[in-house]
């Protein structure tokens, strides 16, 4: 039984002191496939370096809403940095932009700039013809104006996804993927179960968003990619399927809407 974690952060310095065993550790348990995905210009560089170094793990680079710069003319000149990283990088090892979007939990000042951020980078991803991975936070309704206004022609995947049904229901609606990570596990969660529900099985993805989120039992720990099997059992659990059949089918919709050919196809 293979994994495919669609979502993880091994450019994160929680990693440091153990990257290259924990990689190891990881693909030898079923893990055969992860992303390591950049939000900013220093994490973008560092996800591409380890994907390079390692066949089996994919980069996505791009500014997450958390790190757009706080003046216009910073964030022209990081978008235009970010720009000339992927297009000098855009190969079959970086599959799409990300993560980008919208965060008004923890940024509620820049409402603007991140918009501006966002449809940037949109417009990148259309240039590339790359999907892109959003980062929405207490902005479902921006999120989603945005998208309609502005089509993505290779679409892409909300990731963590925020336990919102109709911010789902209408990412679906406009053909996105929607990722599941640990909170689905939690104890104390609201709407997981309805929300999974609403997803239908060709538009799934599972992550871990390490070091960030693991899920339970291992919830307050640092989180890497061998965690992705609890997400997947949750969704076995609400869909009433085998785990096996949850693994296979998100490693499938992992690997398409990524755009990676299967073994032995060039």
């Amino acid at each position: 039984m293979e994994f495919f974690d669609s979502h993880s952060h091994y450019n994160d310095e929680k990693f440091n002191e153990d990257r290259q065993q924990l990689i190891k550790d990881t693909y030898n348990d079923g893990i055969t496939k992860f992303v390591c995905a950049g939000y900013d210009i220093k994490s973008s560089l560092q996800a591409l370096e380890i994907s390079k170094k390692y066949e089996f793990i994919y980069s996505i680079c791009g500014i997450s809403p958390n790190d757009i710069p706080q003046s216009e003319t910073e964030l022209w000149k990081s978008i235009d940095e970010i720009t000339e990283i992927i297009s000098k990088n855009n190969d079959k090892k970086l599959v799409a932009i990300g993560e980008i979007g919208l965060d008004y939990y923890w940024n509620k000042e820049n409402k603007e700039l991140q918009k501006q951020g966002f449809i940037k980078q949109m417009e990148l991803a259309n240039k590339l013809e790359l999907p892109i991975v959003i980062h929405s936070r207490d902005a479902s309704v921006d999120t989603i104006e945005i998208l309609k206004k502005y089509p993505v022609n290779k679409k892409g995947i909300f990731h963590c996804c925020q336990l919102n049904q109709e911010m789902i229901r209408q990412a679906i609606e406009l053909g996105y993927y929607i990722s599941f990570a640990g909170p689905i596990t939690f104890k104390n969660v609201k709407n997981a179960e309805d929300c999974v529900k609403l997803v239908p099985m060709d538009k799934i993805l599972i992550e871990t968003d390490s070091p960030y989120l693991a899920p339970e039992p291992n919830r307050g720990k640092r989180n890497d990619s061998r965690n992705v099997k609890y997400v997947a059992q949750k969704i076995a659990d609400i869909k009433g399927l085998l785990l096996e059949e949850v693994a296979k089918i998100t490693y499938e919709n992992a690997m398409r809407i990524f755009g990676i050919l299967p073994r032995g196809r060039s």
